[in-house]
């Protein structure tokens, strides 16, 4: 006898949202981690371009996709 297919659904969404839910947690964690050896060793040139970098990084994604809505915008205009 096969189970029913929502028992499986569920435990996929339930694992895929567990799953989900703890990379964020890694990530700061690993952020806070590198900033603070950044900063206890006094070299702020250092840091600072660290910082920047990961600012480009931040942007870069958001360029894309706005860049990708005025395409789309100009093609649906036409």
């Amino acid at each position: 006898m096969q189970k029913p297919s929502f028992l499986s659904a569920r435990y996929r969404l339930i694992l895929t949202l567990g799953i989900l839910i703890l990379f964020p947690i890694l990530g700061e964690a690993q952020c806070a981690m590198c900033r603070a050896v950044l900063e206890s060793e006094g070299n702020t040139s250092v840091a600072e371009g660290i910082n920047n970098g990961i600012v480009y990084l931040m942007a870069i994604p958001y360029i894309l996709i706005g860049a990708l809505f005025f395409f789309i915008y100009r093609k649906l205009k036409s």
